[in-house]
């Protein structure tokens, strides 16, 4: 089995991030936009017209932003490089797509945590066990990441890793 590209490729993206989620202006975010609507920042090229004075312009929430590879792989391989500005038709359903797909990923990060913790081989068994159901095999579409069994061992990490704290390392 091979894990996906975990970490975010804006250039391979088309500026899902910017499209799907609301923003509240608060302190972080320096505008209200709802779901489902490209921000006003985001250029015809998919690259954020202020990226380089995210914090100063008051969006540290997009500087803090990752969607751990979830963009690209929505873009790239769930609808093959097609984008929202080539089909309107698109924005919701890749945007949908990114909703489903990025906890995915995030979950996969955790695990990714902790395989390198040493645990004991029954916690070991599990934590390769997740990421496998996580990893569905060759998914042409975001019904493949919202199958139960992928659903089911997303919501069953919370369990797995408060399980982990006996063998995660303070840092100290």
């Amino acid at each position: 089995m091979t894990l996906p590209d975990l970490t975010e490729d804006c250039s391979r993206c088309a500026g899902l991030c910017c499209v799907a989620y609301p923003f509240e202006a608060h302190e972080d975010f320096g505008l209200l936009k709802d779901a489902d609507t490209p921000c006003p920042n985001l250029a015809p090229d998919f690259r954020c017209t202020i990226h380089e004075d995210l914090a100063k312009c008051g969006f540290g929430g997009c500087a803090a932003y990752s969607c751990a590879g979830a963009g690209q792989r929505v873009t790239q391989d769930l609808f093959g490089g097609e984008t929202w500005r080539d089909d309107p038709d698109l924005l919701t359903h890749m945007t949908h797509a990114l909703r489903v797909v990025r906890p995915i990923h995030e979950a996969l990060l955790v695990l990714q945590e902790a395989a390198a913790l040493p645990l004991p081989t029954p916690l070991q068994d599990r934590c390769a066990e997740l990421t496998r159901a996580l990893c569905p095999e060759n998914p042409a579409s975001v019904w493949d990441f919202e199958e139960d069994s992928v659903q089911e061992a997303l919501a069953s990490l919370p369990d797995f890793v408060e399980s982990l704290a006996p063998f995660a390392r303070d840092g100290c």
